[in-house]
């Protein structure tokens, strides 16, 4: 098989590698057919990641399942699923309480995409396995199109988390969103869809601009501070500048939600987060347990998580097109 290797500076390229095969009876095989980039793929292609290469790509995507371990139970052969970026066995402490992020039966922060926890290779690959099929793989809702949620492994699933728990706490929340890509995105829409008053997207980006308001959100190139204006901030830049303006605009007691890869130290105004009172997480999220309710959310129609998707495009095409700066461009392979 094939699997899309990230090579130097803006350049990938197909590398064979050995065929799975399954290791348990606890394991499955599966063919990805809708994968996309997360938007910490942008940096990592663009040299401003932390890991040397090379090493295969891609952390998020719908996939059909080829084989199955004996063991398996909640999936079978022919199902289209969602593959969670983390690797997690479903029944170590830390995943029985959702820290599946954090799964002690593997290295820590084993993942697809990216060698930090061993290596478990990418989701551009033609076959990819699964250690714990029934822990790790969530079955596609009938209806749901696996191009539009390409990125529930990941991105779609995470901004569910940044913003649905705050709302169903806090209905109608002031929500600031301050983002470069899909993830501020996804949260305008789950925001206004889930009672949101105000949504605020802050990007120097038009088009970006343009996506949000068709998701009901006010927007803005930039902003200054606005201080004691919004309940609930969301930064998705992966710059510590942005992410200090963002908490400079909570409400007292607010939250403010960080989903930016932060490659590069900066100062956070410290003093002023404590006279606020306010609470700032910075997380790599533990999605596997948010992966059925943002499905089910997508599934209401109340959400249209495809307006994202900016290119669509076939599977031969990744060598060339991935490295190209794109939004959310969702790489399709022929489902046999």
């Amino acid at each position: 098989m094939r699997e899309l290797t990230y090579v130097a500076r803006h350049t990938v390229e197909w590398r064979e590698a050995p065929d799975p095969v399954l290791r348990s009876g606890q394991e499955a095989i599966v063919a990805p057919v809708a994968a996309t980039s997360c938007d910490v793929d942008s940096s990592i292609l663009a040299g401003h990641g932390f890991l040397d290469p090379p090493f295969a790509l891609g952390h998020e995507c719908v996939a059909r399942v080829v084989e199955t371990g004996d063991a398996v139970t909640s999936v079978v052969p022919g199902d289209l699923v969602v593959v969670p970026w983390s690797i997690n066995c479903g029944t170590c402490a830390n995943c029985r309480t959702g820290l599946t992020a954090h799964c002690t039966a593997v290295p820590h922060m084993a993942m697809y995409g990216a060698p930090i926890g061993g290596n478990w290779g990418g989701l551009f690959s033609d076959l990819v396995r699964v250690p714990y099929a029934d822990a790790m793989l969530v079955r596609l809702p009938d209806g749901l199109d696996p191009v539009a949620m390409a990125s529930a492994s990941d991105n779609w699933s995470l901004s569910w988390r940044l913003v649905a728990p705050h709302l169903k706490d806090k209905p109608s929340a002031r929500v600031l969103v301050v983002a470069r890509g899909s993830i501020g995105l996804y949260v305008c829409d789950i925001a206004r869809a889930l009672g949101a008053s105000d949504v605020l997207y802050v990007d120097p980006d038009p088009e970006h601009r343009k996506l949000a308001e068709g998701y009901g959100a006010r927007t803005a190139e930039s902003v200054e501070p606005v201080r004691h204006r919004f309940d609930l901030v969301v930064e998705a830049t992966g710059r510590v500048d942005q992410l200090a303006l963002a908490v400079r605009c909570l409400a007292p007691a607010g939250v403010c939600e960080s989903a930016g890869n932060h490659f590069r130290p900066g100062e956070l105004p410290l003093l002023d987060m404590y006279l606020t009172g306010v609470t700032l997480r910075i997380a790599r999220d533990n999605v596997r347990g948010h992966i059925p309710d943002a499905l089910e959310l997508a599934r209401s129609g109340n959400v249209d998580p495809g307006r994202v998707v900016s290119h669509v495009l076939d599977w031969e095409q990744l060598p060339g097109a991935l490295p190209e700066k794109r939004l959310k461009p969702v790489f399709v392979r022929a489902d046999d």
